[in-house]
């Protein structure tokens, strides 16, 4: 297991209403019991970041607040977009870009989410950029060279001093709710290759400095071997941070 902290976050996607998105964070607070030990972030949908950012808050912040979104541009006519300044407004501290639905479903290209990531970084959040290659990619061959398109493009003009905010989330869309894994050392190459291009965009030791997550049908049954892995600094986990009891248990794997 790495040097580096784990850091584990729950991607809630297009589920749960206030109502349930606050009762589970009160219930993640609850039970969050290796903060020191473990960075923990949970991502809501938009309406209900403000009452899960409450949440959190009574708790103690032991786990940050976390949008699943966010617009490049500062407040102006944008309609139906979202600023960072508003994200920031009710408490975000880290924001998702590039996730695989973001760019397979809605379509984003890399040069949209290295915008958002660069906002990101300006506005002083910290990002978890997501990577990831598709199962005919995969077949063909293609993984760490999508993953490496991917990471490049998606960092371009990131400073160096702006690396450590920067999480990786490698994330096989493959595996992505299909109940499908990745085996840990299929993961581990992945990361190795990933952390290689980091090394060469930045050098080695903000490369080692970077943490990477897996992202892909981790459960608490196959999470402990997943961050077993020299190269694997946590997961973004997305169906079983729904249940208290799930990520909770993926939350305890991460402990060194």
């Amino acid at each position: 297991m790495s040097k580096r902290k784990p850091f584990v976050g729950g991607n809630w996607k297009m589920n749960l209403h206030g109502s349930e998105a606050q009762a589970l964070a009160s219930a993640l607070n609850a039970g969050f019991a290796h903060a020191a030990q473990v960075d923990a972030a949970v991502f809501p949908a938009f309406p209900y970041l403000a009452s899960v950012g409450a949440a959190l808050a009574a708790g103690g912040h032991k786990i940050k607040l976390g949008a699943q979104d966010g617009y490049f541009q500062p407040n102006g006519a944008f309609t139906g977009e979202v600023s960072l300044s508003m994200l920031k407004d009710v408490g975000v501290k880290v924001l998702l870009t590039g996730h695989s639905e973001r760019r397979h479903v809605l379509h984003e290209c890399d040069e949209l989410i290295n915008r958002k990531t660069r906002a990101g970084l300006d506005a002083g959040l910290e990002v978890i950029l997501c990577v990831g290659e598709k199962l005919e990619q995969r077949e063909q061959g293609q993984t760490d060279a999508i993953n490496a398109g991917q990471t490049a493009l998606g960092l371009a003009g990131v400073k160096a001093d702006q690396m450590s905010r920067v999480t990786i989330a490698y994330e096989p869309v493959w595996a992505i709710g299909t109940g499908k894994n990745a085996t840990p050392a299929d993961a581990q190459a992945a990361h190795v290759a990933i952390r290689r291009v980091l090394a060469g965009l930045y050098g080695d030791a903000i490369a080692q400095g970077v943490r990477i997550q897996y992202g892909g049908s981790v459960k608490p049954a196959n999470a402990k071997e997943l961050f077993s892995q020299p190269d694997i600094d946590g997961g973004l986990i997305g169906g079983a941070s729904l249940k208290a009891e799930d990520f909770l248990g993926i939350l305890n794997a991460a402990v060194k």
